[in-house]
């Protein structure tokens, strides 16, 4: 759907000064309020009591390797890109108590680890984000194996989605349509306005339980000019990207480039922190845990986030399957942007560009795509499985 496409759905008008009520609503509801605010100078994700705990007047700037908050020359509550949290904490844990066992008398007795009772309302959503959380509705219980606290704490969330108004330097949403405007999956979405004075959102429904939380909020309908107006802000970001991928052929340029020396370049620079794997919001990879008190009266298993920049992640009997930080990058890259198509039908990457702001070293992974285009070898892959290589 595009933005005239988007201006035909029926909007309303929120004032920035009626935006409390939105909150009051969902907390009556039950939800607790999740959204955007400034701590440990960035913009992270964690709880907002009222509409006064976001992040007003301030922005972000990012490159590659680079983070840095500014102040704003306006009050918007959402101008900024996004942040080194993504929604993927509230939804999928890093860690999680799977069960836990307790010794009585010669047997033992197990107890499952509790699912999570809360019910969040997620507050300043974004295209990219949106979709990185459809893309782990796929993994997580999309398939024959259902994680059930994650499809708990998904079908509780009530999602409050903002169109972007900037594009950050390393956006680059547009080019792997994910992006800048928000299209299905919301119960209600944003677009931020300020212009002559004026400061709202105009309002769209995307869901019953969106209209009835809506009905709580003062609004009204939005006019031709206020409509306009949000889808200037949209077209405005999507101009501004400040990164590109070329996505077609992409799968098949990684595969016949398996060997290509370029891996090695990139490899003398890649520190295999793992920044890239935690900041991303699709990453899914976890680990699992054992472990046991001194009295051997209690063992607990726990679900942690991995990262496949580890040695311990591809360990085995005879050893760490990728020891180098050339294996390790390669099978990041590779699995992101063309095994990920084999496997769930998608790309792995939503053009968020948190891995190329956050890696310490600033590499970027559209200008080592467009290395490999650019020096395309055409060397078929090798008769090994990607996964272990």
């Amino acid at each position: 759907m595009g933005v005239h496409e988007e201006n035909q759905v029926a909007a309303s008008v929120i004032v920035c000064s009626d935006l409390p009520y939105l909150f009051d609503s969902l907390q009556q509801r039950g939800y607790t309020t999740i959204g955007p605010k400034v701590a440990d100078g960035a913009i992270i994700y964690g709880e907002v009591a009222t509409a006064d705990d976001l992040p007003a007047g301030w922005t972000d700037e990012q490159e590659g390797g680079s983070y840095r908050l500014e102040r704003r020359t306006d009050d918007a509550l959402f101008g900024y890109t996004v942040g080194p949290h993504s929604w993927k904490c509230f939804l999928s844990p890093p860690v999680r108590k799977l069960w836990q066992a307790r010794k009585n008398g010669d047997g033992f007795e197990i107890e499952q680890g509790e699912t999570s009772s809360l019910r969040y309302a997620l507050i300043g959503v974004r295209a990219c984000e949106l979709r990185a959380i459809q893309i782990l509705d796929a993994v997580y219980v999309g398939g024959s194996t259902v994680d059930a606290d994650y499809q708990q704490r998904r079908q509780a969330a009530f999602i409050v989605a903002v169109n972007c108004a900037k594009a950050g330097n390393t956006c680059f949403c547009a080019s792997v349509g994910a992006g800048p405007q928000v299209v299905t999956g919301y119960d209600l979405s944003l677009t931020e306005v300020l212009l002559a004075g004026e400061h709202f959102f105009v309002v769209t429904v995307g869901s019953e339980r969106g209209a009835d939380v809506l009905a709580d909020v003062p609004h009204r309908p939005a006019t031709c000019v206020e409509r306009d107006a949000a889808d200037a802000v949209v077209a405005e970001a999507a101009r501004r990207m400040g990164r590109t991928l070329e996505v077609p052929g992409l799968k098949a340029l990684l595969y016949r480039n398996f060997e290509h020396p370029h891996w090695d370049e990139v490899a003398e620079r890649c520190l295999t922190c793992g920044n890239c794997t935690m900041v991303c919001p699709t990453c899914f990879c976890f680990t699992v845990e054992d472990t046991t008190d001194l009295t051997g009266a209690v063992a607990e298993r726990w679900r942690r986030a991995d990262s496949c920049f580890t040695t311990a992640f591809s360990f085995i009997t005879s050893g760490s399957q990728r020891a180098s930080a050339k294996a390790r990058y390669r099978q990041w890259l590779t699995h992101k942007l063309a095994t990920w198509q084999d496997q769930l039908g998608t790309l792995g990457c939503v053009g968020c560009g948190r891995c190329i702001t956050w890696c310490p070293v600033g590499i970027d992974l559209t200008a080592e795509i467009a290395v490999l285009r650019a020096e395309d070898i055409g060397q078929p892959q090798p008769a090994v499985n990607l996964e272990t290589a």
